[in-house]
């Protein structure tokens, strides 16, 4: 069954978020929805989000749940703001729960400002799935970038996250907390593993040299032709070139105001006495 999926493209973090829905029933699912976060003025806003609700509300489809294919550490999401416009509820894999503990210590979050469990409506592990009227959503595990990250099957679509990116761009690094380049070989070894029909739709493009924005590849694309782990790289060479790319790799800009709210749903931090809303930095830690 050919999947019908719309994208939504942030170029500020080159970030893709999704929708997709079962025409007979009318059940929605984001994937990976956006806040929009001005690092110099530290504003936020929703336009992008709300570019995602309206085409819900344009279709008159009802939103069931809102996918983190993982914790982000480049954009803010705008799940929690989704939640409160439709009701519908959060789902990111299990491990979040280790991400949480991290970074919860990093920040020194405590009580009502931690992340907790609380903060997403299902946690998912590989073998998972959940219903969209008539159709399925698979959950496949696929940590090594961070200990949350899953792929969520649809059909003839997989949406991946940061695990594998297009063809010419690669695959994701591996030196965040939690992050191994053993379990992303193997991750994405199951990914490769679908039919060669299979369409992968990746969380971002960076469109190297300048080329037309992609966020699809098939299966059979991707085992011929990634730069990193194309046929013939065995897990020895996968290792040692990511752990060597990713040394040289700088911190993505917006990491620390990123995790902060994404182990938390997408939840702001609470206002204080004053009203005004607050973002920790810790000091020379990545």
């Amino acid at each position: 069954m050919r999947v019908i999926v719309q994208n939504f493209f942030d170029q500020a973090t080159s970030t893709l978020s999704y929708l997709v829905s079962d025409p007979q029933t009318g059940e929605a699912a984001v994937i990976d929805p956006l806040m929009d976060f001005d690092p110099a003025a530290v504003r936020v806003g929703y336009q992008s989000a709300q570019s995602l609700l309206s085409e819900i509300e344009s279709q008159n489809l009802t939103l069931k749940w809102i996918i983190e294919t993982h914790a982000h550490a480049d954009h803010l999401s705008a799940a929690h703001w989704l939640k409160q416009k439709t009701g519908a509820k959060i789902v990111i894999g299990e491990g979040i729960i280790e991400v949480q503990n991290t970074f919860n210590q990093l920040y020194q979050l405590e009580g009502e400002s931690a992340g907790s469990e609380g903060d997403f409506d299902r946690l998912v592990k590989d073998g998972d799935n959940l219903p969209l009227g008539n159709l399925t959503i698979d959950v496949i595990g696929t940590p090594g970038h961070t200990p949350s990250c899953c792929a969520f099957l649809v059909g003839d679509v997989a949406f991946v996250g940061d695990t594998i990116f297009m063809p010419d761009f690669g695959t994701a690094r591996c030196d965040f907390p939690g992050g191994n380049a053993e379990q992303l070989y193997q991750s994405i070894q199951k990914l490769l593993a679908l039919p060669d029909e299979t369409r992968l739709f990746t969380c971002h493009d960076y469109m190297p040299g300048g080329r037309e924005l992609r966020w699809e590849a098939s299966v059979e694309e991707q085992k011929n032709h990634n730069i990193h782990i194309h046929q013939g790289v065995d897990q020895q060479a996968f290792i040692k070139m990511r752990t060597e790319r990713d040394a040289q790799l700088p911190v993505p800009k917006l990491i620390l105001p990123a995790l902060q709210v994404n182990i938390k749903g997408g939840r702001l931090p609470s206002a204080g006495e004053t009203g005004i809303q607050f973002l920790k930095l810790p000091i020379n830690q990545f």
